[in-house]
């Protein structure tokens, strides 16, 4: 689990197929093989670990063609950057909303243009997502959490504040650029509740007793 508040930008060093190479300005003590990072959003996994030149840690992750194919990953290359989040420590702030690191799809960059000190950004993102996009909620792009300003069926605004700019890849984006789109967790429960998917038998009661301890 993330929070879309990134952490590092790193850099691919390599790509051999569907494995990459990354290299961070994370201190190699902090991963470990077998961890989870978010890369632009994707959960990925520490398949291979050392430390870089300049003492930081370069990991190396395996995408799936599935991943490859739903993300933007497919078409990382050497010298792409990339935000990066290590996960959520229980008992750590939460500063932006929980992110599972499961893209859901890429939306399509529209516009952007200055909206005093920040950059507002039009979005298009795919109908069968679209839906789950509300005004004033949360919405993970490219691993970053960002609040949502306007929607307008397909299409969606987001503000980036200069803070945001300088210290996450959006300060490369223009139009024409797809990002990783993670839709609110708590959205994808409310919609499927609220299509009758569930029923009322499928949620325990909070008063129902869930373990019975047999008399001695």
């Amino acid at each position: 689990m993330f929070t879309g508040i990134v952490s590092d930008i790193g850099t691919v060093e390599a790509r051999d197929g569907n494995r990459l190479r990354i290299a961070s300005h994370y201190d190699p003590k902090s991963l470990q093989e077998g961890a989870s990072v978010a890369c632009d959003g994707c959960c990925l996994t520490v398949a291979r670990l050392k430390e870089g030149r300049d003492r930081d840690a370069v990991f190396e992750v395996d995408v799936s063609n599935e991943t490859a194919a739903r993300t933007t990953l497919g078409a990382w290359a050497r010298g792409t950057r990339v935000n990066l989040e290590r996960p959520l420590a229980l008992g750590s702030e939460l500063g932006g909303h929980l992110v599972t690191g499961h893209i859901d799809g890429v939306a399509w960059i529209v516009d952007r243009k200055p909206d005093g000190t920040s950059v507002r950004f039009e979005l298009e993102a795919p109908a069968e997502l679209a839906r789950f996009i509300a005004p004033k909620g949360s919405v993970a792009l490219n691993g970053v959490s960002l609040t949502v300003n306007a929607v307008d069926a397909e299409r969606f605004g987001v503000n980036i504040i200069p803070y945001t700019l300088t210290h996450t890849t959006w300060g490369d984006l223009t139009p024409g650029d797809l990002v990783n789109l993670e839709i609110d967790l708590l959205a994808r429960y409310v919609e499927r509740l609220a299509s009758g998917h569930l029923s009322s038998g499928d949620v325990a009661s909070p008063s129902a007793p869930t373990l019975r301890i047999s008399d001695p």
